[in-house]
């Protein structure tokens, strides 16, 4: 179960829990330049992105990166580095997210490719390509 915007209501005070998202910063080194994974949305507003997603009910962070990962590039051999920030943001909505980015290093991933993402997000058949320093 993915956990959205929830609203409590305690001795008539209203408390909005933060919605946790996990990113991805998929990194390689490549001819001695690093390079970073990013995709077109399918969405044109939403722009280039990195890989993401929310966090499920229950789940670490680091979990959900792997997972999200997974899902949104088809990508199986990758290692996560490490936790490399967190914030908290707050949407065009009003939800508050609270955001966790890690690094992730691969050393064997194509320059380009296609894929269906299969977590059951809104996107459709994402490009992903990685951009050089």
């Amino acid at each position: 179960m993915i956990c959205y915007k929830f609203l409590f209501l305690l001795k008539g005070v209203i408390i909005l829990i933060p919605i946790k998202k996990a990113y991805g910063y998929v990194t390689r080194l490549r001819e001695g330049k690093m390079q970073v994974l990013v995709f077109q949305h399918s969405i044109s507003e939403a722009g280039i992105q990195i890989p993401k997603g929310t966090v499920n009910n229950e789940e670490e962070t680091h979990h959900a990166v792997i997972r999200e990962i997974q899902e949104e590039t088809g990508l199986e051999h990758f290692e996560v580095k490490q936790l490399i920030a967190e914030d908290y943001w707050r949407n065009n909505d009003g939800a508050i997210h609270h955001r966790f980015f890690y690094k992730i290093n691969i050393s064997d991933a194509p320059d380009e490719w296609h894929y269906q993402p299969t977590g059951g997000g809104e996107e459709e058949g994402l490009t992903f390509h990685f951009i050089k320093r």
